[in-house]
Order: structure tokens, then sequence, then C-alpha cells
């Protein structure tokens, strides 16, 4: 028995989201036409339900076997959960009622303990991308050309890659399908396919399936800083923080890498947390951060962490374990604050982030779509909350978010003619980070903000059509809450939190700690040592070296010896913060120079 091709299927409104029903309906008519193209693509935004309507895809052409591939383990896991016949409760065909519990399907997983004798007994294959077309590939050379007549591609904007080129040539004869929240990768590639069908953000916010957004912009009236070239101090106004936020890569960067415009983000975020978890009465309301790089990732935490909140981050550099081991806290309401670069993204899902604070740098709309769509999930329970984006004036934001509102009404029109920003990241060609001291940039030293206010921006702005409806709503004592979130709330004054001095000890302490071995690996890198070769003395790995050596340096630099860490002073743990990649530079030369 072909499971797709034999079971009956009715599609209930009851029970589906409205652009799962009309995802399905777009690809099944557009399969009936004789001149139908092999290879399409479905546009839904976060929250709509996206993995539902993949399991429902295979029934609009009747497939025989289908390929689901995803970009990475943790959706592999989302879709074989939705596709195991053996719990009910959970996958999404028993669960929405579209096929009798007592009915089953054949699934197969690609993983260690696979084998290929049951690949022909399939209904769905599912692997990740690496898995059949990868290093990791010992699966697509055995299988015939004709072996799958379905391919649907889960986040397919990743689909430009080589590596999914070699699917569609593998199986010449499979319809291809591919979904994403965003059309465009970051790098400005377009995904392949024609986009048939797409769903607006707008759409789904009035259909109640996602958030509303409201973005809060950190207004300073003025700014000092200090160009490091004759150490003379700038003032500018709010007019020229916003141009320059928009023209000058170096200036977004020195925001975000300044203490005194982070805290001030941070601060607004904390505010907003605070107001929504004493409005909703739920305290797992959490805030995720945005950083440019690891080193900052630490100096983010610090910040939070001075000001009393449970916060953790995740980043490539920490290795698989310790990332999952921070998620967990995450998932157990245990932090309330997830700093992370580039991490958590496509498939990452946790509806109670519901506070994005920008502290990065994006260049182009998909990656800055992909961080706020962290905070568009709905919470359980909670139908009319917010999502609420956090971002300083001084960057580029503003102009991401004016396209966001032009994406959230869009249809598949408009992906014909959305080209990304131009880029002007902070990172060169085929680098992913650069390790900077987060305290001195290169280029100058923000130091002071005037008269911080707070405008809060809605995404969608409401018409004079809705303005109407909602007037005559109000007449008939009918609740009018959305058409508020579309009016822009006068400037507030942000409501500075006080540190102490104990608390902020601590948090640069645990910060220095945590920072040297960033520091250290970076060093040892621009020298071509990796971490983990010997040293001249075994059994310390260099990085093991490194990591003492610089310790040393650093209690040294202040006359202190490095058992006496509890002893040291604020003023002590921010300027060693301030020298610490001279000092480091010269640490790692002087041990390594010596072999």
């Amino acid at each position: 028995m072909a499971f797709f091709q034999d079971q009956p299927i009715t599609l209930d409104p009851d029970t589906l989201r409205e652009p799962q029903i009309e995802g399905f309906t777009h690809v099944r008519d557009h399969y009936g036409r004789a001149d139908a193209e092999r290879e399409i693509a479905l546009v839904l935004p976060v929250g709509c339900g996206k993995s539902g309507l993949i399991t429902l895809l295979p029934f609009t052409v009747r497939a025989r076997r289908v390929l689901v591939i995803a970009p990475n383990l943790r959706l592999k896991r989302q879709l074989t959960d939705e596709f195991d016949p053996g719990d009910p409760a959970r996958n999404f065909l028993h669960a929405r009622g579209l096929v009798p519990r007592n009915v089953g399907w054949e699934s197969v997983v690609l993983s260690a303990a696979a084998n290929t004798g049951e690949l022909p007994m399939a209904d769905v294959v599912i692997a990740n991308i690496q898995q059949v077309a990868g290093e990791e590939n010992c699966w697509l050379d055995a299988l015939a050309d004709d072996f799958f007549d379905l391919i649907l591609f889960d986040e397919g904007h990743h689909n430009v890659a080589e590596s999914w080129q070699r699917l569609r040539d593998k199986f010449p004869g499979a319809r291809i399908v591919s979904l994403s929240a965003t059309p465009i990768r970051s790098d400005g590639q377009q995904m392949i396919g024609r986009v048939i069908y797409s769903y607006p953000i707008r759409e789904a916010m009035d259909r109640g399936y996602i958030r509303q957004l409201r973005a809060v912009r950190v207004n300073p009236r003025g700014l000092r800083y200090v160009e490091h070239v004759g150490d003379q101090e700038v003032e500018i106004a709010i007019d020229e923080i916003r141009r320059l936020g928009e023209t000058d890569a170096k200036f977004r960067r020195r925001i975000l890498m300044s203490e005194e415009s982070l805290n001030s983000i941070v601060d607004a975020s904390i505010q907003r947390l605070r107001e929504l978890r004493q409005r909703t009465g739920d305290q797992r309301h959490k805030i995720i951060v945005a950083a440019l790089n690891e080193t900052h990732c630490r100096q983010v935490v610090a910040a939070y962490q001075a000001r009393g909140l449970a916060v953790d981050y995740v980043h490539a550099n920490r290795g698989e374990e310790e990332n999952e081991r921070v998620l967990g806290r995450l998932e157990r309401h245990e932090i309330d604050v997830i700093v992370q670069v580039r991490k958590l993204g496509e498939g990452f899902d946790h509806p109670y982030l519901s506070v994005a604070a920008v502290c990065n740098v994006y260049g182009s709309l998909t990656p800055f779509l992909q961080f706020v769509g962290r905070v568009m999930r709905l919470a359980p329970g909670a139908p009319d909350e917010e999502g609420i984006v956090v971002f300083h004036a001084g960057s580029n934001v503003a102009a991401l978010w004016d396209d966001l509102r032009a994406y959230s009404e869009a249809d598949q029109e408009y992906f014909e003619e959305l080209l990304p920003l131009e880029d002007e990241t902070a990172f060169a060609p085929g680098e992913t980070e650069k390790e900077r001291n987060p305290f001195r940039d290169p280029i100058g030293e923000i130091t002071g903000q005037a008269d911080v206010r707070l405008e809060e921006i809605p995404l969608l702005e409401a018409d004079d059509d809705m303005r109407r409806a909602v007037d005559a709503l109000a007449a008939a004592g009918i609740g009018t809450e959305v058409l508020g979130r579309m009016q822009q709330a006068e400037p507030e004054e942000l409501q500075r939190l006080f540190v102490t001095r104990q608390k902020r000890r601590i948090a640069r302490r645990t910060q220095l700690a945590n920072t040297v071995p960033v520091a250290v690996r970076a060093a040892l890198g621009r020298r071509g040592l990796p971490p983990a070769a010997m040293s001249p003395r075994p059994p310390d790995a260099n990085i093991t070296l490194g990591i003492k050596r610089v310790n040393e340096a650093l209690a040294a630099h202040i006359g202190r010896s490095t058992g006496t860490r509890a002893d040291w002073s604020l003023e002590e743990y921010e300027g060693l913060l301030r020298e610490l990649e001279a000092l480091t530079v010269a640490a790692i030369a002087e041990t390594f120079d010596a072999r």
C-alpha cells in the first residue's frame, strides 16, 4: 500500500489554519496542470503551521514516496515528530483528525540506527541535507533515480546551495516544493522555485496566528564620544545619530559595543519585560538578544547579570553539549535572558521569548526577520500579547523595520521585486565574526548619552477603514485593543536601572573569567596555533597554558596575585577588560615565542 496514494483526506477548516488549506490547494492545483513547473515554493510566516503543511503536501500529488529535507538537526527532530505514526497525540495527521488513528504509514528517519533495507518500505523518508548530499552521505548513490517522486525542502531559502542541487540532479522526475518564512538568504540569493503562494505577515497577525509586533527605539537627545585621533570629545544630536546609524557601519558597531548605549538597550528591554510580566502575571516571558560575537556576548551577559537577571548565552564556540545545557535552562524557565550570535534561528521556537533586543548589525532583511521571528510565536494562553523589538537609534534597524513593514503586506508579486539592502555588515568576505575589544573600539569611544527617550513604533498602522470599523465595535461595547497596538504612543523617558557597585564588580569578575579563553583562542589563532595542540610543557594544551599565562599577566598588571580575585576592585576589573586584548597578545607572544 502506498499510503499517500490510497488514503483519502479531507481538509477541515476547524482544525487547520487558513495558510495550510490555501497552501495545499495551490500546490494541488499547480501540479494538476499539464504545463506545471517541476519546482515551486511557498512562503509562510513563522507560527502559521509550516511543518503541519509539510505533512499534508504528499496528498496533493498522491505521492508514492516522499523525501523531506531539513537544513539542521533541530528541524529534523520536529519533522520526525510530525510524521511519527506511533505517537497519535503529536503527529499532525492523527492529532488533527485528518487520518483515523488506526491507520498508519511507514516513516523512516535517516540516522545511525536506520538501514538501507528499510527505505523501500517507506512512505516518507526524513533527513537533513548533510545525510543525503553532504559529507555524511552514505545513502544517495544506492538509490534508484526514480526512488522519490516528491521532495519537500523545509527552510527552502537554503535550496540554492550546491548540496541541494545534487538532490535535484539525482531524482530528475521528482516534483519539488520548498517552504520558507523568508524567500531570500542572508547573502541575497533568492530560493529556487517560483513562489506560487505566500501568506502575508499582516494577515497572520490579524488572524491571531502570531503576535503583533512593536518596536521600541532608544533615542538619546544627544550623544558624546571621543575620537581616538586627538582624543577630542564630540557631541552630536539625535538627527545626526540616526543619519550615522543608517550610513556608517563603523558608527553602528561603535554604538553596539559602547557601555553607554548598550546599557540603554538593556535597561529598555528589561523595562518592557517587567511591564509584560506584570500585565500578564506570567513570569515566563523572556528576552532574546542578538550580539556581535562571543566577546560581545559576554559583555551583554554581564550587563544583564549586574541588573539581577538570570542570563546565559549560546555560541558555536561553546560546543553542542554546553549549548544544549543552556537551552535546557531556557526550557525549564531558569533564565530570564538568552544571548546568541546567529545561533537561535530557523527551527528554534520558544513561545515565551517576548522581547528581542537588537545588539547586532544586520545588512539585509532576511537575517533580521529570522531574529525578530523568535518573538512572533504566541505563548500558550496569551493570544493578545505583543512581541517587542528594542533597538538603538544609532543602529540601522529603523530602515530594516520599514522594510519589514512592507514585507508584512507582501504577496507573491512582491518577492519578485524584493532585493536585499546593501550589505554593510562588520565582517569581511568569508568571515563569520570579528573579535574586538568590546570596551574600546579603534575608531572611538562613546562617553555619554543625554535625555534618553523610548519611542514606540507599531509594525502595522491602522488605516481609515480599520479605524471606522473599530469605532463601530467600540460603540457596541466590544474591545478595541488591536487598534491601540497600531497607534504610535508618545515617547517616554527611559527608566535607568540603578546597579550597585557590588553587582557590577561581580558581573565584571565573571565577564573577565569568561572572556579570557575567548581572547586566548583568538590570539593563538592569529599565530597559527591550534588550541588543542600540545605545548612544550605536556600535558598542558595550548589553550590551557595560554589561559594560565594570561591570568598571571592580568594579576601582575595590577600588582596582585592570581589567588586574590575576590579582593580586586570594580575599577581594576574594568581596567583589565579594557586592556585584555593587549595583555593577552603580549602574554601569548612571551609564552610561545620561547618554544
